[in-house]
């Protein structure tokens, strides 16, 4: 880390946080703050914000984080479930344009947790990303780079976590951490859940086939519809997951790889995080 980072570290003012999402680049970056620059590990609080739409790997892969950083990842939370934001904000699902789930079950739990003290926030955006992470209006709160500042690239943060903990599972099937119903899903990650927990899928679909009433003068409670009631602009979660199957068995003569392993294509594909995906900025994935 360059001289202004180790300043930091040196004050005694600042609180020290790092937010991990489950994902691979803020795993990473926890297991090179602690590798690397062990003075900053000592100092340094691991959060994770725990939405509760969580899938269970991420849990798994964070009981492992745990045991190989040798400290507590503290969980905080909106102390709301999903379905109580949902209500708040008049049954309109979250999206890319209205990402009040990212508002009120992550960023608000975290600025709680910090509250006014001076803060150094380490996010996990690498070098060769063309994004920004979450950056508090705040200005008691401080983002930094690490990996941007240290020059580590995508395939840095993969031979880490092989090294380590491993990659996480979910990674198999799906592109990001997050919650289940994340509306930045592709089609084919939808399918994915519906293959690898059908249960959530299941109950992704009860959210948009949800009946939604408003109240009339006139008439009483009144059933509505529109805009805002799928998870995707681009169609029911059914019709997403029908075209994902069609363009799968259109794929499935094309040669492939025998025998590879599914984190090497993970690694060597060129398909990354879409870069318009801020979803679960405090973090980065």
């Amino acid at each position: 880390m360059s001289h202004i980072y180790k300043q930091l570290i040196k004050d005694p003012q600042y609180r020290h946080v790092l937010g991990i999402s489950g994902g691979k680049d803020s795993a990473a970056l926890a297991i090179y703050i602690k590798e690397q620059h062990p003075d900053v590990h000592e100092k340094v609080e691991y959060f994770f914000t725990d939405t509760g739409a969580e899938l269970d790997e991420v849990y798994d892969f964070l009981a492992k984080l745990e045991a190989y950083l040798g400290k507590e990842i503290i969980r905080l939370s909106s102390g709301k479930p999903f379905e109580h934001w949902l209500k708040v904000h008049n049954e309109y699902l979250p999206s890319p344009q209205q990402r009040w789930c990212t508002r009120m079950m992550k960023i608000k739990p975290f600025e709680a947790f910090v509250g006014d003290d001076p803060v150094i926030s380490y996010v996990g955006i690498r070098a060769d990303e063309n994004r920004e992470g979450y950056i508090s209006q705040k200005p008691t709160i401080k983002a930094v780079f690490p990996f941007v500042e240290d020059g580590l690239v995508r395939d840095d943060i993969f031979q880490m976590l092989e090294d380590t903990v491993g990659i996480p599972e979910y990674y198999k099937w799906r592109s990001r951490s997050g919650c289940y119903f994340c509306f930045f899903q592709q089609q084919k990650e939808w399918l994915g859940l519906k293959r690898n927990h059908p249960a959530l899928f299941e109950k992704a679909k009860e959210f948009e086939n949800k009946i939604r009433t408003k109240f009339d003068w006139k008439e009483g409670e009144v059933e509505f519809g529109g805009h805002g009631y799928t998870w995707s602009s681009q169609g029911s979660l059914d019709e997403l997951v029908k075209r994902a199957e069609l363009r799968e068995k259109k794929e499935i003569n094309k040669p492939n790889k025998v025998n590879e392993r599914w984190q090497d294509v993970l690694r060597f594909g060129e398909e990354d995080e879409d870069p318009e995906d801020q979803a679960c900025l405090i973090c980065s994935l």
